[in-house]
């Protein structure tokens, strides 16, 4: 690490890179926007919680004592981020007549599996929406007199009683007005709802007693209220996808305004992920069709390839998926890991206090990498310039390789090669029948069947299995691409 070197961030509100300044010094606190468990995340969400550790990773490198809050939206999302359409978890229970409840908890629990197996570390504290009803209630009493208005279907935020709402989405410039449909009463367009009103005659699952009826809280009150009651009032760094940008983190902002009496964000750096696509334009879930973690594992990758390839990009870009781009991340990885595992075999990680040249200044190139706005493809350059090091001792490549992974989250140092090696789903082979034909292969080449030998090797690779003679490690899945 180059203490000379300030660590610069892209701020979304002011379209610039800044110079990190904790509000409280020593400390970094970041609010991470988590997900609406109605559904099974799909890749294109998990792209913005590899994002969201890689940040935090980062800032725990620089020494700084990380706070990290991610919530779980588990009420209070519409089907339309903005006020139209059915609350996600409802719509949910009702199309497959389960409890509410209970959906929330296999979702959350889904999407806690994703995030171990892409080595995505814990936060300190998962805040769940419906944990806070109280809190909200009573931050929404707090701001209604001079911010809110009533209407039958329950309380609006009126935008216009903030400065400068919408700064953070341009949405005199974007196309972020476009997105909010009329509700009956609105005063403007962009009000929101703080807390919407149970329908007279209907009866939800999650539904509380409020001054307002008896309903639930909009989606944006939420994040406003756990972010101000685990970081503070002020606090460095919220995050979220791009398409946050545009309608839910400027009505944060908006409540935040409201409860300080002032023009302060809450965060005082927005940071924002972009989307992960297909050809066909950005991945989602209203298709119905959509790629899990689990799909790709079912296809033969490991989780950890997939967070390889959201590195391979810059946060800010959009990153295309493709089964192309996977494969090249999985390979990438896999010579990584076989070196690793060369050079553990010689000893443990050392890096000493005056490393060599070589390696100190990899270091602070991989350091300068990821001070700027988190440059995760140069920092893999710098990683792998020592990796491939020859000249290099053993040990302390694998010193300097243990203090950036602490970064990357590649788990380069638990990972073997064998741990890559993942039985597609629709194989028909298991392991032990590998062996059996490897052993028969074998004895056919010691008797010079090379027929013999050849049709093994053919059969093999029709059902998914590639050989490679000469490698210690003797053969492979082949990964399914589509």
């Amino acid at each position: 690490m180059t203490p000379d070197t300030p660590l610069r961030l892209f701020d979304s509100l002011t379209r610039s890179l800044v110079d990190f300044t904790p509000v409280h010094p020593g400390e970094a606190r970041v609010y991470s926007c988590g997900p609406t468990v109605y559904n099974y995340p799909h890749i294109g969400n998990m792209r913005a919680y590899v994002f969201a550790d890689t940040l935090g990773r980062t800032l725990t490198w620089r020494g700084y004592k990380l706070t990290h809050i991610i919530n779980i939206t588990d009420v209070g999302h519409l089907t339309d981020d903005a006020d139209a359409g059915e609350d996600k978890l409802e719509k949910a229970a009702a199309q497959s007549a389960q409890s509410i409840w209970d959906i929330a908890r296999h979702y959350t629990e889904a999407y806690w599996r994703d995030v171990r197996r892409l080595n995505i570390r814990q936060p300190a504290h998962w805040t769940i929406a419906t944990e806070h009803i109280e809190p909200m209630i009573a931050f929404a009493k707090s701001i209604a007199d001079k911010h809110c208005y009533q209407l039958g279907s329950g309380l609006y935020f009126d935008v216009t009683t903030v400065p400068d709402y919408g700064r953070l989405a341009r949405a005199k410039t974007d196309d972020g007005e476009s997105r909010i449909d009329p509700v009956g009463g609105k005063r403007n367009p962009q009000d929101f709802a703080i807390w919407r009103t149970t329908p007279a005659g209907e009866t939800r699952q999650m539904e509380w007693d409020s001054p307002w009826g008896r309903g639930a809280p909009g989606w944006h009150l939420e994040c406003s209220v756990m972010a101000m009651q685990y970081l503070g009032r002020q606090f460095d760094i919220h995050t979220g996808g791009i398409d946050h940008r545009e309608i839910h983190h400027p009505n944060e902002i908006a409540q935040n305004q409201a409860i300080t009496c002032s023009s302060a964000t809450g965060a005082n750096i927005w940071m924002h992920n972009n989307f992960l696509v297909e050809r066909a334009g950005k991945m989602s879930k209203s298709s119905g069709e959509f790629l899990t973690l689990q799909r790709l594992v079912d296809r033969g990758y490991h989780p950890i390839v997939y967070r390889m390839m959201c590195l391979q990009a810059h946060y800010r870009s959009e990153l295309e998926f493709s089964f192309d781009n996977l494969e090249a991340a999985s390979t990438r990885l896999k010579r990584l890991v076989m070196t690793i595992e060369r050079l553990r075999e010689a000893g443990p990680p050392i890096l000493p206090s005056d490393p060599h040249p070589h390696i100190a200044k990899a270091l602070a190139a991989f350091d300068r990498a990821m001070c700027d706005d988190l440059n995760t493809p140069l920092a893999l350059t710098a990683l792998e310039d020592i990796v491939g090091n020859k000249q290099l001792e053993p040990g302390e490549r694998l010193g300097a390789v243990e203090r950036m992974d602490a970064v990357l989250g590649l788990e380069l140092l638990d990972l073997e090669r064998t741990d890559l090696r993942v039985r597609p789903k629709d194989s028909d082979l298991s392991e032990a029948d590998i062996a059996i034909l490897m052993a028969e292969r074998k004895t056919a080449r010691d008797e010079k069947d090379f027929a013999r030998s050849d049709a093994i090797r053919d059969d093999l690779a029709a059902r998914g299995v590639m050989l490679m003679d000469g490698d210690p490690l003797g053969w492979d899945w082949v990964a399914r691409r589509g």
